[in-house]
């Protein structure tokens, strides 16, 4: 007996029209790459350098120009009511455009689908009922996949139609997270886009809570800036400063996925990599080598080897000799000295200052000397030793190490500035013989790149975005500002999570350090990620920990997103491992988040359940979902589902109790669909 036939639904001819118009886009982009890859560079440079130049923007474009599979090549549609270009205006009509993630265009060089970061894109984010920006209408997209599967139209224009919540909106916004962080192109809402299209010449900062996108809207305000001044940033660089590797690493697929491949990516602590780090220092004597304090006497230490000599300069050329009497050499160092200019520069010009000085008196002798008379003068050995000897050269670690070690250098260069008490706190406990031996920390490979800085110049970049900046010290503020002294920056962080002692107390004095006190400064509070339940919860903690912060929102009513269960000590390991199965049989990736003293454990409790887990950073997949997070590293990282152990211990796992709790206050919110939060012991005060 054959089975009836059944017939397959009919499909919608708009969306056909929609797959037909993305099959074809997708042809388009293949033809645009091919292009690329058959150019001919033979004979078109002049050089083997230019050629390698070339070729290397060649591959860069052929890279931008991919056509990745998973990723919709377009998001969104606008019909506008009115023609924009000349060509649409002299058929009287509208135009239509297809908002995507990067440029494409047919054979003729017409549009197939628009750069979101395009002027005429900027009404997708912003056009409202209200103010439709001359949008008749506005069209998302739904993809399962690669596949365009759904569409959903806003009419701006319709009297007749009312607001309401975009399911495919919504439904992209609370999408599982599986793998690195993904970019929020189509979901770009109208507060973000401001930040994002702000203009280059100003720095801003974000003050973001949880959920609220402030990474996304700080990668993607990287994108449009690329895109609206490539040759000037491809010329100064960008950069991405991030707070630690693994968080790095979760982030550095958008970028890409937007066609930006030239984008730079650091922790600090790589920035200032001028020495090994072989030690930590304790808390107090970390937060006193990250006050700004040092910079002074650092400045005064780079200085301190200045002197004045008290004997005259002779210069034997030829049989004549050329005497600069000792006020003359002390005006001329006096007079750089004073100038406050880098110290290794105002090393280099001062053998020019004296050979200058050498030649007017030749030239009051009635000889007419040239430039390259004045540069041998520069060169001769008594120029040399006269210039050793009053500006002598610098060794930033060497000078770093120096004040570490020596007591009275440390005072005499510290005095009026740090007390007695705070020197020995900072100085090293055990005598080193060597720069390349010496116990350096992280504080002070800090150190040494403020010194290198006032010995030179350090190189400015275009554009940096600085991540997780509440955790930054001043010394720190200062290392990543001369990184952008002559560009701008993009600050990115949230005050209630900062976690270190020496963690910002507000935005005003952080801009101060780095440099941008006149940086415009813009609260995002209104979550997309994190569901109500979980952050108005985790918001019982802003009184202590930060409590000049307005509360943060969430436009996700998820009911059940949060359960809280005391357990017994001795079934809490059991309990955890069963709430990760649980959260493992939904869609999704799920993070176990613990006090880093609690991990050890955890990770023998996983491994007996044949639990397997990974390590932060570590990219998920569909056969790996579940990670186990040390709550030192949980800052800036989402999970679908977080399991949350022991919030008392995440508390006395660090220094003090507003650190402690602010590190709770991470861990509480990094759920993007459910948190578990399961105890043995009292929850904090301010939780129950």
């Amino acid at each position: 007996m054959h089975s009836p036939t059944v017939d397959p639904p009919p499909i919608d001819p708009l969306l056909q029209r929609e797959r037909d118009h993305l099959a074809a886009s997708r042809a388009a982009l293949r033809a645009m790459r091919a292009d690329v890859e058959s150019l001919d560079l033979r004979d078109v440079t002049g050089t083997w350098v230019s050629a390698a130049v070339l070729q290397n923007q060649i591959e860069n474009r052929i890279a931008a120009l991919a056509d990745l599979a998973h990723t919709p090549l377009f998001f969104g549609r606008l019909d506008y009511r009115h023609a924009i270009s000349e060509e649409a205006a002299e058929g009287g009509s509208g135009e239509r455009f297809y908002i995507g993630r990067r440029h494409v265009h047919d054979a003729t060089g017409d549009p197939m689908v628009i750069d979101w970061r395009a002027p005429v894109s900027q009404p997708f984010y912003r056009a409202s009922r209200t103010d439709p920006l001359d949008v008749d209408r506005r069209r998302r997209f739904g993809y399962t996949g690669g596949e365009l599967t759904a569409y959903e139209d806003e009419h701006l224009t319709d009297p007749a139609e009312t607001d309401g919540t975009s399911a495919l909106l919504a439904a992209e916004i609370e999408k599982p997270r599986v793998g690195p962080m993904r970019d929020i192109v189509a979901t770009i809402q109208p507060e973000q886009d401001e930040i994002v299209r702000a203009e280059i010449g100003g720095t801003i900062c974000v003050q973001g809570a949880p959920g609220t996108g402030k990474t996304a809207v700080g990668l993607h305000r990287v994108a449009y800036l690329l895109y609206a001044h490539r040759d000037r940033l491809a010329k100064s660089g960008t950069l991405v400063v991030g707070p630690n590797r693994s968080f790095l690493h979760y982030i550095e697929q958008v970028l890409p996925a937007l066609g930006e491949l030239d984008v730079a990516q650091a922790t600090v602590q790589e920035l200032v990599k001028h020495v090994e780090i072989r030690a930590e220092d304790p808390s107090e004597a970390a937060r006193l080598k990250g006050d700004a304090r040092m910079a002074e006497v650092l400045r005064r230490a780079v200085r301190s080897g200045i002197s004045l000599p008290t004997e005259p300069l002779v210069v034997v050329r030829g049989s004549r000799r050329w005497r600069l009497p000792v006020y003359e050499l002390v005006e001329i160092i006096e007079e750089l000295r004073g100038r406050e200019i880098r110290y290794g520069a105002a090393g280099e010009a001062l053998p020019q200052r004296l050979a200058h000085a050498i030649l007017l008196k030749m030239e009051q002798d009635g000889e007419a000397p040239d430039d390259r008379v004045q540069d041998a003068v520069a060169r001769n050995p008594q120029v040399k030793a006269m210039v050793k000897q009053c500006w002598p050269p610098v060794d930033p670690a060497k000078l770093v190490h120096r004040l570490l070690t020596d007591a009275a250098f440390l005072a005499s260069c510290a005095d009026g500035v740090l007390t007695e008490e705070e020197q020995a706190t900072i100085r090293w406990t055990r005598p080193t013989r060597s720069v390349r031996t010496a116990p350096w920390t992280a504080a002070d490979a800090v150190l040494v790149d403020e010194t290198a800085d006032l010995v030179q110049r350090t190189a400015s970049l275009g554009h940096v975005v600085l991540d997780e900046a509440q955790d930054l010290s001043p010394m720190q503020y200062r290392a990543v500002g001369r990184r952008c002294s002559t560009g701008s920056a993009t600050v990115l962080g949230d005050l209630a999570q900062g976690t270190t002692p020496w963690a910002t107390g507000s935005w005003a004095e952080a801009l101060h350090h780095l440099g941008k006190p006149t940086a415009h400064v813009e609260e995002l509070t209104k979550g997309f990620r994190v569901p109500e339940e979980v952050i108005a919860y985790a918001s019982r903690l802003l009184p202590a920990i930060a409590p000049g912060l307005a509360p943060a929102t969430s436009v996700r009513d998820a009911p059940g997103s949060l359960s809280l269960r005391q357990v017994e000590a001795d079934a809490l390991d059991a309990a955890l491992v069963a709430a990760c199965r649980s959260a493992l049989e939904r869609e999704g990736s799920t993070g176990l988040i613990a006090a880093d003293a609690r991990i050890p454990a955890l990770a023998e409790a996983l491994t007996a359940a044949g639990l397997p887990f990974l390590d932060p950073g570590t990219e998920t997949s569909a056969d790996a979902r579940l990670t186990l997070v040390p709550a030192s590293l949980a800052k800036g990282l989402e999970y679908d589902y977080v399991v949350l152990d022991e919030p008392a211990a995440v508390v006395a796992g660090e220094p003090d109790e507003r650190t402690g709790l602010r590190r709770l206050y991470v861990a509480l919110t990094r759920a993007v669909s459910g948190l578990a939060v399961l105890h043995a012991q009292p929850l904090p005060e301010q939780l129950r």
